[in-house]
């Protein structure tokens, strides 16, 4: 398995859809414009290819200084297990650099995976879920 890494080759949406699909990453993947917009306001994207087969992505938000949101990660189920995933988090973490943490919000499913690649679970997140944000300003 000859895996590329890079962060100048972005997918299309719809190669996005099929991995987080494969993957079972909970994203809007029923909307090929929102997943579109997603990754043209991310200023970190990390691809990992197998030839022209997306088989994982790395997105993310940062200032390059102080802190980069990891928003997703996703590796194709049947490419899991092979260091793909660490890769990617390795590549963002060399791109934001020493300066910059890395941090995330992780699906139930991962929620065993970051500690093993290097994260530190944390008490004191808080999160405002889209459908609370409606309740107060409505």
């Amino acid at each position: 398995m000859n895996i590329t890494y890079s962060s100048d080759k972005k997918p299309l949406a719809d190669q996005i859809i099929e991995l987080y699909d494969n993957a079972g990453l909970p994203r809007p993947t029923n909307d090929k414009a929102r997943i579109q917009k997603m990754f043209d306001n991310s200023n970190l994207i990390i691809t990992a290819w197998d030839k022209d087969l997306l088989v994982g992505v790395s997105r993310s938000i940062t200032d390059w200084v102080w802190s980069c949101y990891l928003a997703d990660l996703a590796v194709r189920t049947e490419y899991q297990k092979e260091g793909i995933g660490k890769n990617l988090i390795k590549l963002t973490k060399e791109k934001v650099g020493e300066q910059s943490m890395v941090l995330l919000l992780s699906v139930p499913t991962a929620l065993e995976y970051y500690p093993k690649v290097g994260f530190v679970k944390q008490e004191s997140s808080f999160i405002m879920n889209r459908a609370e944000w409606k309740n107060i300003n409505g």
